[in-house]
């Protein structure tokens, strides 16, 4: 009995040896095994983007249209004083194209003889651009009464700061003073025709108003911009 109890003892504690390696064989096998969890998949929102979500591309913001450049403004040309524009018209018949240094002559004016109530004894003489550009009034005119064979004298001091200037369809004038102080050597006639020279070698012939009476004190004053400043002398 001793004998067999001792043979079952063996195979028992073989067993139990072996049952206890494969223990640890397992447990070995365990703690070498890697613990970090592979990633998760993507959700299929993510993947496509969910509404509202930078990713959508129904609700991304639209790129910004860059504004357009403005036009630049134009320069106006320089050289026109008081806003006028380059060869526009300028106060007393010039342009901005310059000094105007042509002379009017009989061939672009029109003369004409006017009475006048005041002051007595005046006549106005005046002088219209006909033409087509402006032209400079010069001085005074050259007057004579009929076939007189010298013109009447000139009032120096009516002479006009400066020169008058007409640009097409303005007018001057002078006025002609028909009588002077009484004298005994003074005469005087009836005028019918008067000769008005622009120029020395420029002028016309107009008719005297009728009734003109003008003796050897007769005179006339230079080119006036207004009538009024002609009757003055």
């Amino acid at each position: 009995m001793r004998t067999l109890a001792r043979r079952l003892a063996l195979p028992a504690a073989a067993l139990s040896a072996a049952l206890a390696l494969t223990a640890c064989q397992s447990g070995t096998s365990d703690a070498s095994a890697p613990t970090t969890a592979p990633s998760s998949a993507p959700t299929p929102s993510q993947a496509s983007g969910t509404p509202g979500s930078p990713a959508d591309p129904a609700t991304a913001p639209a790129p910004t249209t860059p504004p357009k450049p403005t036009k630049a403004a134009t320069p106006t040309k320089a050289g026109a004083p008081g806003g006028q524009q380059a060869g526009g018209k300028q106060p007393g018949g010039s342009t901005s194209d310059g000094p105007v240094r042509t002379a009017c002559t009989a061939a672009d004016t029109k003369v004409v003889a006017s009475k006048v109530s005041r002051p007595i004894n005046h006549l106005v003489l005046t002088v219209t651009n006909v033409g087509g550009r402006p032209c400079n009034a010069l001085n005074a005119p050259f007057v004579g009464f009929d076939d007189s064979q010298a013109p009447i004298r000139i009032l120096e001091d009516s002479k006009p700061q400066a020169v008058v200037t007409l640009a097409p369809g303005e007018s001057g004038y002078a006025s002609v003073i028909l009588t002077g102080e009484p004298g005994p050597d003074t005469h005087g006639r009836t005028v019918r025709k008067i000769s008005v020279y622009l120029t020395a070698d420029s002028g016309k012939t107009v008719t005297a108003p009728s009734g003109t009476f003008a003796d050897d004190g007769a005179a006339v004053s230079y080119w006036q911009r207004t009538l009024e400043d002609a009757l003055v002398h």
